[in-house]
């Protein structure tokens, strides 16, 4: 059996993607997951489906970006509950007119607004129950541009994700001694709804190619059942056909991929 059994684990931009395929893996494994996102309705529907598979499994609807209803999730979870075990911080975004040529203020606000500051919004309200209840672990989900720039993304999003695994690393600096630890999950392209944002339209051949949500909710769980004493600070994967590796031109990348037989 799993020791998520009995666990309760807040899962942020649950609603699609590596959330709600995370959230329906932990849900297996005995943990009662509670989902957070913006559209209610699309976190109904994976409550319904992780319910019907006889688990255990709650809504929390809200914007991150708001601080106060932040921790108005997090104080209900604490008061149904009495403690949280486990914060997925994974809600992010990215825009379309993301190159410097046509980034505005309104796009920088919004890429630091969801990927930043709501991700140290979660930290901030979780960390006094992480304290009280003798520890707790965050998993963030960062990014493969959040250790490597690359044009492809645009400046916005790899600064705040760059962030992100710095917070990470600096909550382990200063939380260590009250057996709270930190991950920052660095993936490389995940075939998610995200890539809808894309300027270039990535085609369904190379989607099958990358990262799938079920492949970085796997790497969750394993990092969710390691032992107490196991801090595992930062996990960086990448899909084995990478185009971050391809020449690039303009906002996309070019490159076709070589046939194994060719």
């Amino acid at each position: 059996m799993s020791n998520l059994a009995g666990k309760v684990v807040w899962i942020t931009g649950a609603g699609s993607g590596i959330g709600k395929s995370t959230a329906e893996l932990l849900a297996t494994c005995g943990a009662t997951v509670v989902l957070t996102g913006r559209r209610e309705e699309l976190l109904s529907a994976v409550a319904k489906g992780i319910s019907d598979r006889g688990g255990n499994v709650e809504v929390e609807a809200g914007d991150l970006s708001d601080a106060s209803k932040v921790q108005s999730i997090v104080d209900a979870i604490v008061s149904r509950h009495g403690r949280i075990d486990i914060l997925v911080n994974n809600a992010g975004v990215n825009i379309r007119d993301r190159s410097t040529d046509v980034l505005t203020p309104e796009g920088v606000d919004t890429l630091i607004s969801t990927n930043l500051a709501a991700a140290f919004y979660c930290v901030t309200a979780v960390l006094p129950a992480f304290r009280k209840q003798g520890g707790g672990l965050m998993i963030h989900t960062a990014s493969w541009l959040g250790r490597h720039s690359h044009k492809l993304a645009g400046a916005g999003y790899s600064a705040t994700k760059h962030a992100v695994v710095a917070m990470s690393h600096a909550i382990n600096m200063e939380e260590f001694s009250n057996n709270i630890r930190s991950c920052a999950l660095c993936p490389g392209e995940v075939a998610t709804p995200v890539l809808d944002k894309r300027p270039v339209p990535v085609p369904q051949e190379e989607r099958n190619l990358m990262l799938q949500p079920e492949d970085l909710a796997a790497l969750i769980r394993m990092v969710c059942e390691l032992p107490e004493r196991i801090c595992l600070n930062e996990l960086v994967v990448s899909p084995t056909w990478n185009r971050m590796f391809l020449s690039q031109q303009n906002s996309g990348l070019v490159a076709p991929r070589v046939s194994a037989t060719a």
